[in-house]
C-alpha cells in the first residue's frame, strides 16, 4: 500500500466535529461526537438534512454539547437500512447506541451498552480510563468494534461479537493490535469498513495519552487487517489530519475510492469531506 490520491472533494456546512461517515447513492450520512444528530447531505442537491436522535422530551442542546455532556457518539454500523450510532464509552455517559432507519427516518429508542462494555473492558484487559470505542462494523451477525489505543496503555484492538444486537449479548473474542508511531506518538483506530475479506481501517496520532482529551495530531495512517487471522497488513501514512471517518466509495478493478471526514475538534460547523484513492 504504497500508492495513493488524496483530495480534498467538498465541504459541508451546518456540521462540525464529523466522526463518522456512510457513503450510500447520492447521499452520505454523517454523526458528529458532541451532537444528537443523524445528518444526511445530499451530494447533488447540496442539501443538508439533520434529524434529532432523542425523544421530543428532551430539551438540551442537540448540535455543540459540552464536552462532559456529549453521548460522543464516534462509530457507526449499517445492517441494512438501520444504522446504529455507537457511545465512545470513555465515560459513564457515553455507553448508548443510537438507532435509526435511514429510509424512513424512524427513531428508536436507545440501547444501553453499559453492561456489555464493562464486559467487553473485563474481557480485553482494558481499564476504564484506557476503553475507547471509535470504529463499528457489522456483517450479518458479527460486528467488530475496533478499540482505540489513546489511553496511557496505548491498547489498541478489535473486539468480534456474534449475535442479536436487539438483545445485546454476544460471544465475544478480542485481538490485541499493535499499532505504529508517527512522530512518536501511538496511532489509535478511529474508523474501519469492510471490504471483501479485509478491514480497511484508519488510526490517527494524538500527543496525549488520554480518552478524554485532544491533544497534538502528528498523522493519519490507512492500513488493512484480515479478518480471517486478524493480522495488520501494509500501513501508509495519509497526511497529518485528523481523519476519523471512513466509507466506500467506489471499488474499481485495480483501485479502491474511500470517503474520508476529517475532526477538527473545534466548534467551527465546518466538514472537509476527502477521496482518497489506494491500490487493490
Amino acid at each position: 500500500m504504497q500508492k495513493f490520491q488524496l483530495q480534498l472533494l467538498f465541504r459541508i456546512i451546518g456540521i462540525g466535529s464529523a466522526s463518522g461517515l456512510f457513503f450510500n447513492g447520492n447521499s452520505l450520512f454523517l454523526i458528529s461526537d458532541n451532537s444528537h444528530i443523524l445528518y444526511e447531505y445530499h451530494i447533488d442537491s447540496k442539501k443538508l438534512d439533520k434529524t434529532a436522535l432523542v425523544s421530543k422530551e428532551y430539551t438540551g442542546p442537540l448540535e455543540n454539547i459540552p464536552k462532559q455532556d456529549k453521548a460522543d457518539y464516534e462509530a457507526l454500523a449499517v445492517k441494512g437500512n438501520d444504522l446504529y450510532l455507537f457511545g465512545s464509552g470513555s465515560t459513564e455517559n457515553r455507553n448508548s447506541i443510537g438507532h435509526i432507519n435511514i429510509e424512513t427516518k424512524e427513531v428508536f429508542p436507545h440501547l444501553d451498552a453499559t453492561d456489555l462494555y464493562l464486559t467487553m473492558q473485563s474481557f480485553g484487559e482494558i481499564s476504564p480510563d484506557n476503553f475507547n470505542i471509535e470504529a463499528t462494523v457489522n456483517d450479518g451477525n458479527t460486528w467488530y468494534l475496533l478499540q482505540r489505543g489513546n489511553g496511557t496503555s496505548g491498547q489498541n484492538g478489535i473486539f468480534t461479537l456474534e449475535g442479536d444486537i436487539s438483545d445485546m449479548f454476544f460471544q465475544i473474542i478480542y485481538n490485541p493490535i499493535k499499532l505504529p508511531k508517527i512522530g512518536g506518538a501511538q496511532t489509535g483506530f478511529t474508523d474501519a469498513v469492510k471490504v471483501g475479506d479485509k478491514l480497511y481501517f484508519i488510526a490517527a496520532a494524538e500527543k496525549s495519552g488520554s480518552t478524554y482529551l485532544d491533544g497534538e495530531v502528528t498523522g493519519t495512517i490507512i492500513g488493512t487487517i484480515d479478518i480471517e487471522t486478524m493480522k495488520l497488513g501494509d500501513t501508509q501514512i495519509i497526511g497529518k489530519n485528523k481523519f476519523e471517518g471512513i466509507t466506500l466509495y467506489n471499488d474499481n478493478d485495480k483501485t479502491l475510492e474511500f470517503l474520508l471526514c476529517e475532526d477538527k475538534d473545534s466548534d467551527e460547523a465546518v466538514s472537509d469531506i476527502y477521496k482518497i484513492t489506494i491500490d487493490k
